[in-house]
């Protein structure tokens, strides 16, 4: 399936998912990396995730009465398009390529 080139805030999660590529991260740890609000954060994670690109799962808090907390990470699907997107102009330059059909 073929997606539009990602938002500058979506590249900025990719990098900092493909980072950290084999480890889980919490939502609030990718918030500090990238500097994204929750509000900006959360439905791109849930739109990554909806096309494949993000795996999630349940972490149970180590605090009793404190709710579980969501992980996230790339599957091999999304770093793949996560490495594709994140060069400065990997668009544009694979249009340029020779040999490119």
């Amino acid at each position: 399936m073929q997606f539009r080139a990602p938002s500058t805030q979506t590249r900025k999660l990719l990098v900092a998912l493909l980072s950290q590529r084999a480890q889980w991260q919490h939502g609030y740890d990718l918030s500090e990396q990238t500097g994204l609000p929750s509000g900006t954060l959360y439905p791109i994670l849930m739109r990554l995730s909806d096309r494949g690109m993000v795996e999630s799962k349940w972490e149970p808090s180590p605090h009793q009465g404190r709710p579980p907390r969501k992980l996230y990470r790339l599957t091999a699907e999304g770093a793949v398009y996560a490495i594709e997107h994140s060069r400065p102009s990997g668009a544009k330059w694979r249009s340029l390529s020779p040999g490119r059909v």
